[in-house]
């Protein structure tokens, strides 16, 4: 099974963002997924930016996929995704049927979790139009996704959202902007502040959900590292890992013990203690509400 490192969701600075991909070039990933998918106004590195990040990756022997924003608001958003679907040089990741459309007949291409799929006709015609690999949505759960892997066309992968704040819903305001009672065409780049989003918490003081601009995360950590053996029996091919502001490798040199043998998911979820921003989560792989923790002690 195959580790991928997802699209930094999260708005960091320039040089903290070229610092980190530099460490991803000796991470144990096999794939890493580039470009802005949230936000338009974030500008701290363009297209031409992420293509030499990626051509430094792909020399240190990883496999690069460019990600598209999942929300289009503007003509400007428009021609950025044209701009990455005919890249001419690297697999593109499609956040939304937009993407699909321009990457129709160019080469594979990579369906993100944003697309929904959840039954098998859609993967079979998206699999016509070029699919390669998918990324099952986050609230599907295992036994679904029995059902879908029985169907799959053949060649097709199959990547799981495996650790990392999930990414819930987007919007076209911007509550990061919003919470300094800014406008969102005037937000002072407010996420620059917030490295893994802005937490927000109930009444009671419990942890509830992350702003991250125009995007909604859980607070809790959805992490698989505890159910690998449940996703090798599925028949899952790559396990993604979202990154976050601090322990990024730490994180998937733990998966990466998981895959080859070295230590079992339950230590490795007992390692990841004091790793994550927050508390872990499971819920939606068994079934149940996302923000359960399933199976552990």
């Amino acid at each position: 099974m195959k580790l991928a490192l997802g699209p930094l969701l999260y708005y960091w600075q320039r040089d903290t963002v070229l610092r980190f991909y530099e460490s991803v070039a000796a991470m144990p990933v096999d794939i890493v997924y580039l470009g802005e998918t949230v936000c338009s106004r974030r500008h701290e590195l363009r297209l031409a930016d992420w293509l030499d990040v990626a051509a430094r990756l792909r020399a240190a022997g990883k496999e690069v996929v460019l990600s598209t924003q999942v929300l289009i608001e503007s003509g400007s958003d428009v021609t950025t995704m044209h701009r990455v679907s005919g890249n001419g040089s690297f697999m593109v990741e499609a956040n939304d049927m937009g993407a699909v459309r321009c990457l129709q007949g160019r080469g594979p291409f990579v369906a993100g979790p944003h697309l929904n799929i959840y039954n098998l006709p859609t993967l079979q015609w998206m699999a016509q139009l070029g699919l390669a690999r998918w990324v099952i949505p986050l609230e599907m759960s295992r036994a679904d996704l029995a059902l879908m892997q029985d169907g799959r066309p053949d060649g097709l992968q199959t990547e799981v959202f495996a650790y990392g704040r999930m990414p819930l819903a987007f919007s076209a305001r911007c509550f990061t902007a919003r919470h300094r009672n800014l406008p969102k065409d005037d937000c002072r780049f407010s996420c620059l502040a917030h490295g893994d989003g802005l937490p927000m918490r109930t009444r009671e003081s419990e942890d509830f959900l992350v702003l991250n601009g125009i995007q909604t995360q859980s607070a809790r950590v959805h992490n698989l590292v505890g159910e690998f053996d449940d996703l090798m029996a599925v028949g899952v091919d790559v396990l993604r890992i979202s990154p976050q502001w601090g322990h990024t490798g730490d994180i998937v040199a733990l998966f990466h013990d998981v895959a080859r043998g070295a230590r079992t998911g339950a230590q490795a979820l007992v390692a990841m203690t004091g790793l994550m921003p927050d508390q872990p989560c499971n819920g939606y792989w068994h079934g149940r509400p996302g923000l359960e923790m399933v199976g552990a002690a």
